[in-house]
């Protein structure tokens, strides 16, 4: 049995909402997956409104999509599952989410060289009382905006990724320590636009952009900023409002998301699974 979806258009250029879904059967229709894939190329963001889903079945639905990403086990029970929260008790790594707050691109930054995810699947447990809303915006979008000069000149750049980069926008007086962990994680160079094997292209840009080889320090970095601001002005954003049992998937090749800022005691608690990606930026 294949599930009849109906796609909803959330904005011109980014995000959907899908209504007709089963959950009893997220788990065990073969052709859902690819339904679903199929939607998401087209539309960057979709919105399954008040699922439910338990983390058990979270994470067999995500099988349809591709490969789990198992690199994090270990902060949650259920393997696969990812607590996206501010409480250190639930998330060691907790402090590092604050970067979430700003624009980017999962997975420029790998310890390896893993390529960056295709997707990812968030669903709400708890959410925030203020702030803590998700926005996505399109980075194919970003590069179609382009003028056709814009496209030739841009698309012979090179962009530095760091955790470095990242990090220091939310904590620009690190400690040595600090400092000396996330210069640990290696410095990746990507082109700043990424041809995809579907032929469509999309921009390399967020928080993790450090700078762009060959160019001025300031320089770089401006036109970094200036791109970056072009692809998120609001008519160009997705802004999501979670509902408990909300679940979002996005394709992180195509998409810019950030979360609004939430208290650091706040009860927001999202449970993450990461597609495992299989086409490098280049």
């Amino acid at each position: 049995m294949t599930t009849a979806l109906t796609i909803n258009k959330l904005t011109a250029s980014v995000g959907a909402k899908v209504v007709g879904l089963d959950p009893a059967h997220l788990g065990s229709d073969t052709a859902l997956g690819d339904a679903l894939l199929e939607a998401l190329e087209r539309n960057g963001v979709l919105v399954l409104p008040e699922l439910h889903l338990d983390p058990v079945a979270q994470v067999e639905f995500c099988r349809r999509l591709g490969g789990i990403d198992h690199s994090s086990d270990g902060h949650h029970p259920v393997a696969g599952i990812y607590p996206v929260t501010l409480d250190k008790s639930k998330n060691s790594s907790a402090a590092y989410l604050r970067a979430t707050f700003d624009w980017h691109i999962d997975g420029c930054t790998p310890t390896g060289d893993e390529y960056p995810q295709k997707a990812t699947v968030l669903s709400a447990k708890h959410v925030a009382e203020h702030g803590g809303e998700t926005e996505f915006a399109s980075s194919y979008a970003a590069y179609d905006d382009l003028t056709d000069d814009e496209k030739i000149r841009f698309g012979a750049l090179r962009v530095v990724h760091s955790l470095e980069a990242s990090q220091r926008r939310i904590t620009p007086d690190p400690t040595p320590e600090q400092l000396a962990r996330w210069r640990a994680r290696p410095t990746h160079e990507h082109p700043l636009v990424w041809t995809h094997r579907s032929g469509r292209k999309s921009l390399v840009l967020g928080a993790s952009a450090d700078h762009i080889v060959g160019l001025d320090l300031d320089e770089g970095r401006a036109v970094l900023q200036d791109l970056l601001d072009r692809a998120t002005t609001p008519d160009k954003v997705y802004r999501h409002t979670w509902s408990v049992g909300d679940t979002v998937i996005w394709d992180n090749r195509g998409v810019l998301h950030r979360a609004a800022p939430y208290a650091e005691d706040s009860p927001r608690e999202m449970l993450r699974t990461t597609v495992l990606g299989d086409e490098p930026i280049q």
